[in-house]
């Protein structure tokens, strides 16, 4: 079993990678099975650096709410022209202090691998023509886990762009009846609308008026979108079509945040990875895409979770529906980990995957998913149990619809 295991790994790194695939794909997700971790995101900092610079990769997506990350875009693109030539001193961290506080949710662009990736990020585009330049993107929805954010954004975004092109004649309502229908945001905030059905707006009257009028703003973008890409830079109608992508999703999200149906949990959790696979497959329109989320975001297989007082809840994730799409275009690397000491997750059992892996020796690998699920044969060994709720162990029976694994033997605080 060892000889046959350490035939299955390789280094981490690009030609190892398209090594396992059939071609290069147009989107290749590095999953991770928890989030936060500062030798992770090392391991995914550095991959992602040679995928850029070896395999021409010229987007790397975040599992982010993917308005704010628009800030995350600008600022690594130079807008200004300015790209990579920071002003010296405290000034240059400031603004990246205000681009990771402003860019990324779940306080996400705290965390020291984020911000070492945006970083790095504008320096590679110093210099560079446009045409060339690195892109980011986050491809979440603007979503938090007991929240979801206001419509004003997206639906006013976007009205005014159709109104700017088309004049107003055409369109389904005035700016001012926009602002009166979504007045006051802190209603679509509310906290405790996650556990609380009643305590949503999803379902008002105003909220399903908003859902018709996303509708016929979008229906215009298509409608007419020979006269607007003609009236439009490319960025420009790029975000259109995220605004009217972002509207509609969320709209249908607090829908069903007020829904008071067993349903309830599997759409939200179906909605938001809907929103992700949308925005996946619109940035691959522009070229390959590298994107890091949550292995249960990005497998083939449809994931399962446990919340509260729920039964098992199951739904297909982003990269399920995308590689329904695209097919061989869709590569997917799950990560798995051995320990994450200081989450009380210690050296796995010697009988699971992570516990084989485990005793190999190396910090990390990238492993041939698919020999591993060979050479364990029929007999796969049970799932992992993680004493931390936020540790997702690798599924044993997902093993063979993965790409590769890229093992990381010990998560450390950075």
């Amino acid at each position: 079993m060892t000889t046959d295991l350490k035939e299955t790994i390789r280094p981490v790194d690009p030609a190892a990678v398209m090594g396992l695939l059939p071609a290069s794909p147009r989107i290749l997700a590095l999953g991770e099975p928890t989030h936060g971790e500062g030798t992770l995101h090392a391991v995914r900092n550095e991959l992602f650096r040679q995928l850029v610079e070896q395999e021409g990769y010229r987007t790397i997506a975040l599992e982010s709410d993917c308005l704010m990350g628009l800030l995350v875009d600008d600022y690594i693109t130079g807008l200004d022209g300015t790209a990579g030539e920071d002003a010296a001193g405290a000034s240059a961290e400031d603004e990246l202090d205000d681009v990771m506080a402003r860019g990324f949710s779940h306080e996400w662009g705290a965390f020291p691998g984020n911000r070492e990736l945006v970083r790095w990020m504008r320096s590679f585009n110093a210099g560079r023509p446009a045409s060339d330049r690195l892109r980011f993107a986050g491809v979440d929805g603007p979503l938090e886990i007991t929240a979801a954010a206001s419509p004003r954004q997206a639906l006013t975004a976007l009205h005014g762009f159709l109104a700017e092109r088309l004049g107003t004649g055409l369109l389904p309502c005035s700016g001012d009846a926009l602002d009166s229908l979504i007045d006051p945001d802190d209603r679509w905030t509310e906290p405790a609308a996650m556990m609380d059905s009643s305590r949503s707006v999803g379902q008002s009257a105003e909220a399903r008026e908003l859902r018709l009028i996303a509708d016929d703003l979008v229906a215009l973008l298509g409608a007419h979108a020979p006269g607007l890409i003609a009236a439009s830079t490319p960025a420009e109608w790029e975000r259109a079509r995220l605004y009217g992508r972002t509207a509609t999703g969320l709209l249908r999200y607090h829908f069903w945040m007020a829904d008071t149906s067993p349903a309830r949990m599997t759409w939200l959790l179906g909605v938001r990875d809907t929103m992700i696979a949308a925005n996946l497959l619109a940035l691959a329109e522009r070229g390959p895409v590298l994107v890091s989320a949550h292995n249960s975001h990005l497998q083939r297989n449809s994931s399962t979770m446990r919340m509260w007082d729920h039964p098992m809840l199951e739904w297909w994730g982003a990269g399920a529906l995308v590689d329904a799409e695209l097919g061989a275009e869709y590569a997917f690397l799950a990560t798995a980990v051995g320990t994450i000491r200081h989450r009380g997750v210690d050296a796995p059992p010697s009988d699971s995957v992570e516990g084989l892996l485990y005793a190999l020796p190396g910090d990390h690998h990238l492993v041939d998913a698919g020999r591993l699920a060979a050479s364990l044969g029929e007999h796969l060994p049970d799932a992992r149990v993680s004493p931390w709720f936020g540790y997702a162990p690798l599924d044993p029976a997902h093993l063979a619809s993965a790409d590769g694994i890229v093992f990381v033997r010990d998560a450390e605080e950075h």
